[in-house]
């Protein structure tokens, strides 16, 4: 069958550009923010106990945030280091002859990662990295947690550029959302004035993205489906939305939204899958 996963040193090289991108992107909102906060305008005074439970809110956010990404980034969902070979004789699996490996259904080759991944999803651009079996759920509650963050952001910034736009005529407040850069080189803003309406920009678009992957993943997860099943119309493995949510995020599906590092194995191996037509036999 040839070698079961492809070669290591050609996976992980092409994925350091996209999450350095993303790094440095991230970097520069935070910046930008700090400054906001700094100079000003920034948000409302708050009393001690708002401004308490604004912080623990803050900070339980960005926890699972960066557990989640920590987690996504160190889960392998590829073939490498698992034994496929000879285990797919007469189960008709398809056959890479990239990673030179019989491959098991629900998985595909990834052309940026170059290997094969189980259970495949898509290919995140963002952070470089295959969406599969092994990282599906911390992809799911970094999506949750990153709209979270960009709309607390938001809300946080909001009464301070509410007042800065009110100052202004109509079509300022449009060319300022619209084209923050523009306004800043021309002199119309000061460079905080600029760093609000860049950094609300950012988040505001950011959750409206983070939430839009979170319903259409939440839809795929309820169905048993990945992306490439939900494409071309297949629902083998719908097992019914319970079933279909403890298979993707483990026994204690409920509680994982809430930590990152929670303790929720898996019930499958990535290989192997209940389909729809065993749950209807065992049934019979």
């Amino acid at each position: 069958m040839g070698q079961p996963w492809a070669a290591e040193g050609a996976v992980g090289a092409p994925a350091r550009l996209p999450l350095v991108l993303t790094a440095l992107w991230a970097t520069a909102v935070g910046l930008e923010l700090a400054y906001v906060l700094a100079v000003g305008p920034g948000p409302p005074p708050l009393g001690p106990l708002a401004r308490a439970l604004q912080l623990a809110l803050a900070a339980f956010q960005l926890l699972n945030l960066l557990g989640n990404v920590g987690l996504f980034l160190h889960s392998d969902p590829s073939i490498r280091g698992v034994m496929l070979a000879g285990r797919g004789l007469g189960r008709g699996w398809a056959y890479c002859y990239q990673c030179q490996s019989q491959v098991p259904p629900r998985s595909g080759h990834c052309s940026a990662c170059r290997v094969c991944i189980l259970r495949r999803d898509h290919h995140c651009r963002l952070l470089g990295r295959c969406v599969g079996f092994g990282n599906y759920r911390p992809f799911l509650c970094l999506l949750l947690h990153a709209a979270g963050v960009l709309l607390h952001v938001s809300v946080l910034l909001g009464p301070a550029l509410l007042a800065l736009l009110r100052a202004h005529t109509p079509l300022h407040m449009a060319a300022l959302l619209l084209l923050p850069w523009l306004m800043l080189l021309t002199g119309r803003v000061s460079l905080a004035q600029f760093a609000l309406a860049f950094v609300m920009d950012t988040c505001v678009a950011g959750a409206l993205l983070c939430g839009a992957g979170l319903l259409f993943h939440g839809m795929l997860l309820l169905r048993g489906q990945t992306t490439w099943e939900w494409a071309r119309g297949q629902h083998s493995y719908d097992l019914g939305p319970c079933h279909n949510l403890q298979a993707a995020l483990g026994p204690r599906w409920v509680l994982v939204w809430l930590w990152p590092f929670l303790a929720s194995p898996l019930p499958g191996d990535g290989i192997t899958f209940q389909t729809t037509a065993d749950v209807r036999h065992a049934a019979s």
